[in-house]
């Protein structure tokens, strides 16, 4: 699996966490010190946008999921 698909199939994932528990893009950057359009390109599926492992951390911190459920990647 080529590292663009991982980076859209990341961004997927964490939407459906922050939907899942009813936050919006906002909500999220505001409780992990992003801005809100970092954490909108995360979750686009054509943009390809890095993220430091400690706000992968607290991304799954705020969205109350072990880390390695936002590398689940559904096929």
């Amino acid at each position: 699996m080529n590292r663009q698909i991982q980076y859209k199939q990341l961004g997927l994932t964490i939407g459906y966490y922050r939907k899942l528990r009813g936050l919006t893009q906002g909500d999220l950057a505001e409780r992990v010190n992003l801005s809100r359009t970092h954490i909108s390109n995360l979750e686009a599926p054509n943009m390809i946008t890095s993220i430091s492992l400690e706000k992968l951390f607290d991304i799954a911190d705020v969205l109350n999921v072990p880390m390695k459920s936002l590398f689940d990647f559904r096929e």
